[in-house]
């Protein structure tokens, strides 16, 4: 057993000297690594640039709205009858005029011509009565009772004559129709309900705007509206009519715009967002929106500064973040209505890959091109 321990404590004073040499070379190895990358320096990091510029443009107001035919109508029957035949397809476009429905008119038919037979006797008894009154063969009683006769009869002509014409429905304007609701052969009853009838080109868009906006409120005014059924595409009109009175309980006042519509995409009831544009200008900021980080705490910009000097007297570009407040948006830009100056250089794109103190170097060769009016190619 003594024999055991000294060997043990022999092997101990051999590996203890070898583990502490290793575990000083390795000390060492890392400590020169550390120091390493703390003087590596990262090469700058290449970004797009743009200075910030000053634009006058007009504010706008937002608010939404509900699209609203100029014409628009469900068509009901005035009369009741059998549907003897159905002239129009579901969804077709119409003239003002044409004949959508006709329902069975034999009975009335009838009675017309036995009315016409009527008023075609009372007629011709009207010009013996004449020729007879001239030559004084009858009382003046007895001619008035054939003249009142006359005219009774033609009116009973009249009668049946538009109680034919309403067996028969028409288009009261242009428009497209909706889905019919009755079938052929189907009895229908006074004010049944026929088919939608929707005139699309052009459109109302009401609105509602906050009595604070009454004073520059005119009509006239520029309109944009987009719907989330086109997220891609804008519709544009003008303001042309608004309420006199403002709302008890809101305490708004509602406005119309007129928009053109020739390919029907905007359809009445449709809910859509509305940039009405006021007609005083101001001066503004502009960034592009790509240059803003939006965080927690606020929104900011990376402004471009003047870094350290190099070994060859050149400074270095470096950026700091710096909180904003945003105004109106449009196009590609965004105002700012306070935290930057005019002419000073923020960086447009990219900015996700970016901390304070970072340098960089400015490279526009792949900028896009901001515009207050992008026209998308799928637009």
């Amino acid at each position: 057993m003594p024999r055991r321990l000294l060997w043990a404590g022999v092997g101990l004073l051999i590996v203890l000297p070898i583990v502490a040499v290793l575990v000083i070379i390795k000390l060492s190895q890392f400590d020169a690594m550390t120091t390493a990358g703390e003087q590596m320096q990262l090469p700058p990091e290449p970004v797009n640039m743009m200075r910030v510029r000053e634009a006058r443009w007009q504010p706008g107001v937002t608010a939404v709205g509900s699209v609203v035919a100029v014409q628009g109508a469900l068509l009901r029957i005035e009369a009741e009858g059998i549907v003897k035949s159905i002239d129009f397809e579901a969804g077709a476009r119409v003239a003002a005029g044409d004949v959508l429905l006709r329902l069975d008119a034999e009975l009335e038919q009838a009675q017309l011509r036995e009315a016409e037979s009527a008023a075609a006797l009372a007629r011709l008894s009207f010009r013996r009565a004449q020729q007879l009154r001239k030559s004084g063969s009858i009382a003046r009683s007895e001619f008035d009772q054939v003249a009142a006769n006359l005219k009774q009869t033609d009116a009973r002509v009249d009668f049946f004559r538009a109680l034919i014409n309403k067996k028969n429905l028409r288009a009261p304007f242009a428009g497209q129709l909706g889905i019919r609701q009755i079938s052929l052969g189907q009895f229908l009853d006074k004010g049944s309900a026929v088919v939608s009838l929707q005139s699309l080109d052009p459109v109302y868009v009401d609105f509602s705007l906050p009595q604070q906006q009454l004073a520059e409120l005119k009509q006239g005014l520029a309109v944009t509206v987009s719907s989330d059924s086109y997220p891609e595409q804008q519709f544009t009109g003008k303001v042309t009519a608004f309420n006199p009175e403002i709302d008890a309980v809101t305490r708004s006042i509602r406005a119309q715009a007129t928009l053109a519509n020739p390919d029907g995409r905007l359809r009445p009831g449709m809910f859509v967002a509305v940039d009405m544009q006021l007609a005083r200008s101001e001066s503004v900021l502009l960034i592009p929106q790509t240059a803003v980080v939006h965080g927690p705490y606020g929104d900011a910009v990376f402004v471009l500064e003047e870094g350290e000097q190099g070994a060859d007297g050149a400074s270095s570009l470096v950026v700091q973040s710096r909180t904003v407040r945003l105004g109106a948006r449009r196009g590609d830009f965004v105002a700012i209505t306070e935290g930057l100056a005019v002419d000073e250089r923020v960086v447009s794109t990219g900015v996700f890959k970016l901390r304070p103190g970072m340098a960089v170097v400015v490279d526009n060769s792949l900028a896009p091109a901001f515009k207050l009016d992008p026209q998308p190619g799928n637009s």
